[in-house]
């Protein structure tokens, strides 16, 4: 999730009052019903994907269902950079969003109905809705409070802003588990839909209230245009991915596991090259610099979110598969009202086969095998553990991913008050040291899951849910120093000219981040000891944040020549 501050917000009867603009709340809570949506969608999607299809899921295998879910986030994290473009030059920003809106809850619905065209056509339609939603409704912020009454509360607006995000990732996987456990999976993506058309109304009734956050740059001549970007970035990029999904033809085996995986990978090169030569053809010394810097964080900033997008991929699986999400009979009845229980049974009735190290069965089309057994919650519980009467309820895998929104909630003050205390006495590290630190939190997060499955035999045995816990509220620390430091070095370090490509430029480090967590994930049945997959997470970490600190002081220099300050 993106940082959230816990300072209340004073509302104020006036736009001009001493408190914040009403525009603010309006777009909290739209950003908070839009969220909703989406990291619902994110902490059951892989569940979905892998349920067997007689408990109403796809049916998938890991490697496919996680290649899916990689080229999902990977898509959503890219369209914004169009959507942003389209709604600067074209449509305007609350156009944008409402668009954007209606597109998202016409997405979910679709993935409520049952057939693989349906939830085909739903992702596409979110992968769309957000590329016009996400840019636009942060930017109609921007412009509320770039004005001069209102420009010293921006930072603090963003703050409150942003707890709508996490307000909205936290109870989202309540209300999902409730659902699907109670109703099925369709019911719960029916949900996202619902929420996203509360916030589209909240939105759209209060237009009056946000039509000054509605103004665009007059265009310029520096401006780069469409058509340039089209020949240059994205007509190229879509001919590298028709090449790079059909090598596994031209071969006879993919480079990158699957051939989605291909295809990303082939369509990034000349969208990477075309942001090396924007640095490399500068004119400007201080462009120049800027630009340098600016990717050099980029680069640097890929292994962070690779590790952050384990929630949806390898964190997802261990809960559901590795840890012991039973509890005790005082805390059942107490999570049963909230409808966070999901049921397994010992009676046989039709489950993925599994072999002995959890992967999926398939036939000789590819197709998952279907058997007669116990839920396969039990494969690694021991047997004189299992219920007496054959049924256990457990927590729902998806609401670890409230973890953590909470933690971020939780620790944010904690985390600026201490800086807040360094910066008094002369000792606050600058923007880059803090990401490199963030990194190395993110780092020391996987390596909290290297000793948790060094400690167990995953196969045989389930681990204590500590360390899930325990690995979210690591990273989360690292989250808060990492996370909000991303669009507004863009707004520092790049030329006003390229601006718009820049937040496209850090969309796209996500994007790539997102498919390669998700490539990660599609080789997870190989590691069978599943302590070398955290390894390579915490490998690259160390290595990225020993690179940001080597490159730090020239990044700070950088922002300190453009901004006066580190």
């Amino acid at each position: 999730m993106t940082q959230s501050a816990v300072e209340q917000p004073v509302i104020s009867p006036s736009s001009k009052g001493k408190g914040h603009h009403k525009g603010l709340y309006v777009l909290f809570f739209t950003e908070m019903w839009e969220r909703f949506g989406y990291y619902l969608m994110i902490g059951i999607f892989f569940l979905y994907l892998v349920d067997p299809a007689t408990n109403g899921g796809k049916g998938l295998d890991t490697t496919k269902a996680a290649d899916l879910v990689g080229s999902y986030i990977a898509l959503v994290y890219l369209s914004p950079f169009l959507g942003g473009l389209m709604a600067d030059r074209y449509l305007g920003y609350r156009r944008a969003v409402i668009l954007g809106g209606v597109l998202l809850a016409a997405g979910y619905f679709s993935l409520a109905v049952p057939g693989d065209m349906a939830m085909y056509v739903g992702l596409g339609l979110i992968i769309i809705g957000n590329g016009f939603f996400k840019p636009n409704i942060g930017t109609i912020l921007g412009n509320i409070y770039n004005r001069e009454d209102l420009r010293a509360k921006k930072d603090v607006a963003y703050n409150i802003f942003y707890m709508g995000v996490n307000i909205g990732a936290f109870i989202c996987n309540f209300v999902a588990a409730y659902l699907r456990n109670h109703y099925g999976w369709g019911h719960a993506f029916a949900a996202a839909g619902v929420g996203m058309l509360i916030g589209l109304i909240i939105f759209a009734t209060n237009q009056k209230v946000i039509a000054s956050g509605d103004v665009r740059k007059e265009p310029s001549p520096d401006d780069m245009p469409m058509a340039k970007i089209v020949s240059l970035v994205f007509l190229p990029a879509i001919i590298a991915a028709t090449l790079g999904y059909f090598m596994n033809d031209i071969l006879g085996h993919t480079l990158f596991h699957t051939r989605s995986n291909d295809a990303f990978m082939f369509a990034c090169v000349p969208i990477i090259i075309f942001y090396i030569r924007l640095y490399t053809t500068s004119q400007k010394r201080e462009d120049k610099r800027g630009l340098g810097a600016l990717l050099a964080f980029f680069a640097v900033a890929i292994v962070f979110w690779v590790i952050y997008n384990q929630n949806s991929t390898g964190l997802t699986i261990w809960a559901d598969q590795y840890t012991d999400r039973s509890m005790s009979a005082g805390v059942e009845e107490a999570a049963k009202p909230l409808g966070m229980l999901q049921t397994v049974t010992t009676d046989p009735h039709a489950v993925t086969q599994v072999d002995e190290h959890f992967r999926a069965v398939t036939d000789a089309s590819g197709k998952v095998v279907e058997t007669q057994g116990p839920d396969l919650y039990f494969q690694n519980v021991p047997k004189d553990q299992w219920p007496k009467d054959g049924k256990m309820r457990l927590i729902s895998t998806e609401i670890f991913q409230s973890i953590n929104p909470f933690f971020i909630v939780a620790f944010s003050l904690m985390v600026v008050g201490l800086f807040g205390w360094l910066a008094k006495r002369g000792k606050e590290p600058t923007t880059p040291v803090k990401v490199a630190m963030g990194i190395f939190l993110a780092g020391a997060s996987s390596l909290l899951m290297v000793v948790a499955a060094s400690m167990t035999n995953v196969y045989l045995d389930k681990t204590s849910m500590g360390w899930l816990f325990g690995t979210y509220a690591v990273f989360t620390v690292g989250e808060i120093l990492v996370s909000p430091i991303g669009l507004s070095m863009v707004s520092k370090l790049s030329p006003p000219r390229v601006t718009a490509l820049m937040m496209g430029g850090w969309y796209l480090v996500n994007a790539i981040a997102g498919k390669v967590a998700g490539l990660m994930a599609t080789f997870w049945d190989e590691f069978i000891d599943k302590k070398l997959y955290f390894l390579i997470l915490v490998v690259s970490a160390a290595v990225a944040g020993v690179v940001m600190l080597m490159i730090s002081k020239w990044i700070a220099s950088v922002v300190k020549e453009k901004t006066g300050s580190y």
